[in-house]
């Protein structure tokens, strides 16, 4: 396991919490709190529906710079976080980092340990216990400038999630669903106290607008965004690898291509 170290940063999102974290821990690259974060959570038993566009939308906040933040849990968090790439998320653990938690994501943390970012308020040693876990989802919804619900049942965990994002005046979105699936979310619209995603598409557009984040040139450079190895940048764009390298718009740093 890479080293538990102790982030000396205040991360300035995190300020919106009841209560400022007394520690944090991490492991990996704290580099990508620095980054526009955008924060997806939902069921841990979602409909295919749901895993589908959950896993299409962030592929595409990934794609666009954006870094996807989630709880590390089975189900929607598990699939947002392999499908932005573990290069380009932030995962939140309920436990210390010494633990990989829940265990059949065990290749997925280990993967984040190594190329993105896990972060934690519990020590080393502390177990997952039921009181962690909303302690874990209000630093999950402080970070991200924004909360996507993509799937949710009425009094889930998920939904007090929702209650922290609405106490920190967060832009809420959902995922629109048929009637008596992902009641929650359904909620949650019926009260106006989220938006829809009715396309994809246009709703990556509509928050890339807002910032400064997006303003990349072309799709090569959206993609070397994600930070993909020196291999799978030249299988995808093999010209303009040697064009953008000799421009001086991206490096390739130990086997790793990156946008300067």
């Amino acid at each position: 396991m890479n080293t538990i170290q102790t982030l000396t940063q205040t991360i300035p999102e995190l300020t919106s919490m009841k209560k400022y974290p007394k520690e944090i821990f991490y492991i990996g690259n704290q580099e990508l709190l620095k980054r526009k974060k955008v924060s997806i959570v939902g069921s841990r038993k979602p409909t295919q529906y749901s895993r589908q566009n959950t896993s299409y939308l962030a592929k595409k906040l990934s794609l666009n710079g954006i870094v996807v933040v989630s709880g590390a849990a089975m189900g929607i968090d598990s699939i947002a976080h392999s499908s932005a790439g573990a290069q380009n998320t932030i995962a939140v653990a309920g436990n210390g980092l010494d633990t990989r938690y829940p265990t059949i994501n065990k290749k997925l943390i280990q993967s984040i340990e190594q190329q993105g970012l896990m972060l934690s308020q519990f020590k080393p040693g502390t177990p997952s216990i039921y009181y962690n876990f909303p302690i874990r989802n209000e630093c999950v919804v402080a970070l991200g400038d924004i909360l996507i619900v993509t799937h949710a049942d009425i009094d889930s965990g998920t939904m007090r999630s929702v209650e922290y994002a609405l106490k920190m005046g967060k832009e809420i979105f959902v995922l629109p669903h048929r009637i008596g699936e992902s009641e929650g979310t359904n909620k949650l619209l019926e009260k106006n106290q989220a938006k829809a995603i009715y396309d994809i598409d246009e709703f990556i557009n509509s928050i890339c607008s807002c910032t400064n984040d997006c303003g990349v040139e072309d799709d090569f450079l959206l993609y070397c965004k994600t930070n993909p190895t020196y291999d799978e940048a030249m299988e995808k764009y093999p010209s303009e690898v040697f064009e953008y390298e000799l421009g001086g718009k991206i490096v390739v740093e130990n086997g790793l291509v990156s946008v300067v």
